[in-house]
Order: structure tokens, then sequence, then C-alpha cells
């Protein structure tokens, strides 16, 4: 039953994976690509190694997995808000659809939404 609920585990971690790249194709600025790789990479990334977790057990393996898991789990996000404040801060332009800019009064009332 575990090994089952690996492969599972294993299967789904991919898929997120892919949906990431996907995303990163398909998007079209960078916080929309940013926003995919972040959420899609860690989840297939902690799915990936939940897996390799649950069928290798408490081996030397498993125990690494579920270190690297936690590491991703909590440094990925963290590094992507920072990327996209930089970003922000810097004056990345929003895609030319975008419909609301909440960030504008941060930036002094100046709007980095692309010209249509």
């Amino acid at each position: 039953m575990i090994e089952v609920l690996g492969w599972i585990s294993l299967c789904t971690g991919v898929g997120f994976t892919l949906l990431g790249c996907l995303g990163l194709v398909r998007f079209p600025d960078l916080y929309n690509r940013m926003q995919a790789a972040t959420k899609c990479v860690t989840l297939g990334t902690c799915g990936i190694m939940l897996g390799i977790f649950l069928r290798t057990g408490f081996s030397a393996l498993g125990v690494k997995a579920l270190v690297c898991a936690l590491f991703v789990l909590i440094t990925v996000p963290v590094a992507a808000h920072a990327l996209a404040r930089g970003s922000l801060i810097f004056g990345v332009k929003l895609w030319k659809d975008t419909v609301k800019d909440e960030f504008t009064d941060d930036r002094g009332g100046e709007s980095i939404i692309e010209d249509k």
C-alpha cells in the first residue's frame, strides 16, 4: 500500500513540475511566470521527495529526501517573493492586459503596466 502511495506521489509531483514548465512557456509576463514556477515546481518537487520517502522509508535516502523537501518548501517561495518585489521596485512592466495594479501607490503613483 505504501508502495502505491509512493508512486502516486511521484507521478503527481512530476505532473505539477510539468505544469510549472508549461506555465513558464505560456504565461505573458514575469510575475505570472514566477507564480507558475513557484507554486507548481514547489509542489512538484515536494511531491517527488515525498514519493521517494514513501518508497524508501526511514533510510538515509528517505531522510535526505524529507530534508530536501523541507528546504524547498521554505526557500523557494521566499526567494520568489524577493525576486518579484525586486522586479516591481526596479520597474519591470506588467502585462498590457493586466486589470488591476495594486502596487502603484508603493511606487509613488507611477503605473508600470505596458502600453497597449
